[in-house]
């Protein structure tokens, strides 16, 4: 599943940053330092709602079954039910 379906289906219009099709070296660097931030093993892409670090798909799906992660888009302005 791609997280901007799951987010759309739930009312949500995430932004996206494609590290991938950044024509500069910037994209290379913000992954590297995302990945050096979340430790050995980690996968990319990666979610931040209002500025906080979710994680990666398996970290966003246990927030969803656990109940975090609708108060937490609700309380980024990202989610208005």
């Amino acid at each position: 599943m791609h997280l901007n379906v799951f987010f759309s289906g739930m009312g949500v219009s995430p932004t996206v940053y494609d590290l991938d099709l950044d024509p500069s070296t910037a994209g290379m660097d913000i992954q590297t330092a995302l990945l050096n931030r979340l430790g050995v093993g980690s996968s990319l892409p990666v979610v931040f709602v209002g500025g906080k670090l979710v994680g990666p798909i398996d970290s966003v799906m246990a927030s969803h079954i656990n109940g975090t992660l609708v108060p937490l888009l609700k309380e980024s302005g990202a989610l208005w039910l």
